[in-house]
């Protein structure tokens, strides 16, 4: 007999729940390729790419119901002709349809949900590349990034969100029992039954679509609810085939297909806010800007929203044993994001009177210097610019260019780049701009692409002050401190619990990328997952015990007592 999806996937389960609680970092998918052969076998292997070539100017198949026609609403950057044909569903049929299936779903148990779960991931796992060949093409992430963000990583981020689902699931027991009722009376005996909230939205990001879509998807289904992915025009495709192999395994299992589906439109549409805003839909998922999250809070009001913001993500420099080390970490992470999603550090805050380092007394001047320096010996070799740069796929990054710069002294301008493989293929160079603390108006907003502010501050204390005032109202993805104090590093890490963010201390090696092991789930904590679900408790009254038989001739005494 064939084991069951759980059966097979147990001890993986098991395991990375242990890790869990005991604060381990599990990466089995990762650890199971090896990033080092995986990013080898991408430059190497010619099946994936032979695979991804032949998606390309066909009809994107799915079977979906309330298909109205076709649709295609995205391009490479680098030249490639993709001309894939995405179904065009009608959302309403979409949403109903997920509704129908959902009954089944959430028959299925945890068991049943968390190993078909792994087993879609196993799947994705043997297409790493061929995903990583389609966020290449779709968002303009270089080669290698791409692989990150869509490979065994994302993949790795994914079962951490079926794992800690599983284990949610795991803690609602089957069965109540009470000694008593009310007022000692009889026993009392009841169920314990983990209700989805219902259907589940994922709104798409353009330029991290895997990486950031693979949280709220599986922990969605793990916990029972049916998902409708609406991805981001511009970068569809990656999406597309991981709704394609999810409804694959499903459809084997014995379930409905429709528990997982694809909205796609024309830009023009909002499809993705018509869904946002329809009633039977009960969970949202977005990560990007703050303005689409704020918009989600205020018209998705029937819905659990989980909006992860990018918003202001803050660099505070009070002192380095490490001068070098802190700009060469700066400038790589600032050729890090040339799309919309801001990944790295926007904003770099700074005493105006310099700072103490290993080589001596540095000033902002030498600083922004430094920095641009850097950036130049960075880009100065074809292959590092093939690694490190993406190509700019929006024209909202190719204007906040432009505008940045005329805000403050410009200490590293941003010019074109040359791909070494792709001649036609926009590339940029980082732009970092000199402002004062005053400028709040300029830096408090979130700035698409390689856009970095060099800011001047009164003091350390000021520095910190400005994160949590800024961070706590327009959110980010992390804040770091570079000081060689301990009762700055102490301030700072009270200043980012209070702001709400994650917080790095001395690393050189910002998270600006999904490689980094600080991008754990967005709304990270149980909310993440208990959020999706209610337990609804039903009690009754217990079966009393059969009374138990007198001993033989115990009747007759008493009988006898009795005359």
């Amino acid at each position: 007999m064939r084991p069951s999806p759980y059966e097979r996937h147990r001890e993986l389960l098991q395991s990375v729940v242990r890790a869990i609680a005991a604060g381990e970092c599990r990466r089995p998918f990762t650890e199971a390729t090896g990033q080092d052969a995986a990013d080898a076998g991408m430059r190497s292997t010619r099946t994936a790419g032979k695979v991804f070539r032949s998606l390309l100017g066909r009809p994107f198949e799915l079977g979906q119901p309330g298909e109205l026609g076709r649709v295609r609403t995205e391009s490479s950057p680098y030249g490639l002709a993709l001309a894939i044909d995405h179904p065009r569903c009608d959302p309403a049929e979409l949403v109903a349809a997920a509704g129908r299936a959902a009954a089944g779903w959430r028959a299925a148990g945890p068991y049943q949900r968390a190993g078909l779960a792994v087993e879609i991931l196993r799947r994705l796992n043997t297409r790493s590349h061929e995903l990583a060949l389609a966020v290449h093409h779709t968002t303009g992430q270089p080669l290698q990034g791409a692989l990150r963000a869509a490979g065994p990583r994302a993949q790795d981020r994914a079962l951490e969100a079926v794992t800690l689902a599983f284990a949610e699931s795991e803690r609602v027991p089957a069965g109540l029992r009470w000694p008593s009722g009310e007022r000692g009376g009889q026993p009392l005996e009841g169920t314990c039954a983990l209700v989805p909230r219902g259907v589940s939205l994922l709104v798409g990001c353009p330029d991290f679509p895997l990486w950031n879509g693979y949280p709220g998807l599986f922990a969605s289904l793990v916990t029972g609810n049916p998902v409708v992915v609406a991805p981001h025009p511009r970068s569809v495709l990656p999406l597309a085939i991981t709704v394609r192999v999810a409804r694959q395994v499903l459809a084997e299992a014995g379930h409905s297909p429709d528990l997982v589906t694809l909205a796609v439109a024309e830009p023009e549409r909002q499809v993705h806010r018509r869904l946002a805003a329809d009633p039977a839909v009960r969970i949202v998922d977005y990560t990007g800007s703050a303005p689409f999250a704020d918009w989600l809070e205020q018209h998705a009001r029937q819905a659990a929203v989980f909006a992860n913001r990018t918003g202001l993500n803050t660099v505070v420099v009070d002192s380095t044993d490490d001068y070098r080390g802190l700009v060469r970490g700066l400038a790589l992470a600032s050729c890090r994001c040339t799309g919309t999603v801001r990944t790295t550090p926007q904003n770099i805050l700074v005493p105006e009177g310099g700072f103490g380092t290993d080589e001596g007394h540095k000033t902002l001047r030498d600083l922004g210097a430094d920095l641009g320096d850097a950036v130049d010996r960075l880009l100065g070799h074809p292959a590092r610019v093939a690694r490190l740069l993406g190509a700019v796929t929006a024209e909202e990054v190719r204007g906040a260019l432009a505008e940045a710069a005329r805000y403050g002294p410009v200490l590293h301008a941003s010019g074109p780049v040359a791909h070494p493989d792709h001649p036609y293929a926009d590339l940029r160079s980082p732009l970092l701009v000199r402002l004062r603390a005053c400028d709040d108006r300029v830096y408090t907003r979130e700035w698409p692409g390689l856009v970095s502010f060099l800011v001047g501050t009164d003091s350390t204390s000021h520095s910190l002050a400005l994160m949590r005032r800024t961070v706590a109202r327009h959110g980010a993805l992390y804040a770091s401190v570079h000081s060689t104090d301990p009762l700055v590093l102490a301030a700072a890490g009270t200043a980012a619990l209070d702001a709400g963010v994650h917080l790095v201390e001395n690393l050189d090696d910002l998270p600006a990328d999904p490689s980094s092991a600080l991008a754990e789930l967005p709304g990270s904590g149980a909310h993440f997952v208990t959020g999706r679900f209610r337990v609804v408790r039903s009690r009754r009254h217990a079966p009393q015990a059969a009374p138990v038989p007198a001993p033989a001739g115990f009747e007759v005494a008493a009988e006898l007592v009795d005359v």
